[in-house]
């Protein structure tokens, strides 16, 4: 499996190359684009435009800006891709759910397997206490911009689906008694928090806790190869982390 790395430069990206050397998955490195390349090679690019790598998938960990480039080339060269970038507009999931038309996307605002893992429980959790109250309590570094984080909202619809009348309260802004309906959603941002996410699901006489804590950025980036792996030979549809868990 040769893997193009958009954002090579960046944190993650670096993260997925050092795994990708070690030929995780059965992986191999193809190349790499970010906008920061100082100087190109056959191997590393500042654009798609001047990307010469033969791959088999891209994995993003990018920033979401560049998605339509990125959408652009993966549909030319009939790849599959893996976005791990998060922060996406509406107008931009749009161009990925328009892409996935086409060629294999996977799209996830979680690349860890145990967050699937956590909205899988959480899910069977609002459907077992259907009168509960629920609150998601999620903690990230203090440089985090987006809130609340993909990954909360991602819980809150694995909840939704057990509760399809469940309304978003975020960060409680205003004062008033919580609805039954409500599905309260709060951002802390701290020191180095990597990601943790707490669901509590109270019935009044008893209270179920669910947390998932990241110890590193390496669990993300070992999901977006398990997810590269998972797409190779895939026909075209947009994909996530239940598909990988079936």
């Amino acid at each position: 499996m040769r893997v193009l790395v958009h954002g090579i430069t960046g944190h993650m990206g670096q993260i997925v190359y050092s795994l990708v050397q070690s030929g995780y998955e059965g992986s191999t490195f193809a190349g790499g684009v970010s906008p920061d390349v100082e100087t190109e090679t056959a191997e590393l690019f500042r654009s798609f435009n001047s990307c010469k790598a033969e791959s088999d998938v891209v994995v993003d960990f990018s920033f979401h800006t560049g998605v339509k480039d990125l959408m652009d080339y993966c549909i030319s060269m009939k790849l599959p891709v893996v976005v791990a970038t998060t922060g996406h507009t509406a107008e931009e999931k749009a161009i990925i759910e328009k892409a996935s038309r086409s060629i294999p996307v996977f799209y996830s605002a979680n690349m860890s397997v145990g967050v699937a893992v956590l909205a899988d429980i959480a899910k069977k959790a609002a459907a077992a206490f259907p009168d509960a109250d629920i609150e998601i309590v999620e903690t990230h570094h203090n440089r985090k911009v987006d809130v609340p984080s993909g990954t909360a909202l991602l819980l809150a619809n694995s909840i939704k689906e057990a509760r399809p009348q469940a309304v978003y309260n975020i960060g409680r802004p205003e004062n008033g008694k919580r609805t039954k309906e409500e599905i309260g959603i709060h951002s802390l941002r701290m020191g180095n928090y990597f990601g943790r996410h707490e669901i509590h699901i109270s019935t009044g006489s008893e209270t179920l806790t669910l947390v998932h804590e990241a110890h590193n950025r390496t669990l993300f980036a070992e999901g977006a190869l398990k997810a590269a792996a998972f797409l190779i030979g895939k026909k075209s549809g947009l994909y996530n982390m239940k598909d990988l868990m079936s």
